[in-house]
């Protein structure tokens, strides 16, 4: 068997919003989060216009892609990097006080390569508190990073991310406690 991609169908898959609200905040997106404009108050306020959950203290750097912010759930006092790529066709979720380094890329879809159709699989991530995701690091979808986990920079996780470990690779293994001081 070969893969045809003549018989792609991902009709089933519902992005949560209509067609005119997903154009919109395309051009939002290309405007005010994929540019250089620097100014995380204004980004917070329109990822909240288009149905995203945000907490207090968030700083989103420039460069940030995000496909549905519908779709996107951030906890108080969190990080977001330049060139974050939060591709959630899925629902992401970050606890309070996470991480994303730069370039960190949160991915819920891909596809089944088993399938002679190439079927869109999504999976939901989900970030407790105190994650810390390395710079160019990948989270796939299904992923669950436990709290105070960290992966390392250019590591790719694909499973659950035990509390207070340090990961690293790829796929991600575990290569030691995170151990945090007072100060």
């Amino acid at each position: 068997m070969k893969t045809d991609l003549s018989k792609y169908n991902n009709d089933w898959y519902k992005p949560g919003a209509s067609v005119l609200a997903r154009a919109i905040w395309y051009v939002v997106n290309r405007t005010f989060l994929i540019s250089y404009f620097p100014f995380s108050p204004a980004k917070i306020f329109l990822l909240s216009l288009f149905g995203a959950k945000i907490g207090k203290g968030v700083v989103i750097k420039p460069h940030v892609n995000i496909k549905y912010p519908w779709r996107l759930s951030i906890g108080d006092h969190c990080w977001i990097g330049e060139g974050v790529w939060i591709d959630n066709l899925e629902d992401v979720s970050m606890g309070d006080h996470c991480c994303l380094s730069q370039g960190a890329f949160l991915l819920s879809g891909n596809h089944n390569y088993k399938k002679s159709t190439f079927d869109l699989m999504t999976e939901k991530i989900i970030l407790e508190e105190g994650v810390w995701i390395g710079a160019k690091a990948i989270v796939c979808g299904g992923t669950v990073c436990r709290s105070h986990s960290v992966l390392t920079a250019g590591s790719v996780a694909m499973n659950t991310l035990e509390s207070y470990s340090i990961y690293q690779g790829n796929p991600a293994v575990k290569i030691k406690d995170r151990e945090i001081s007072a100060s």
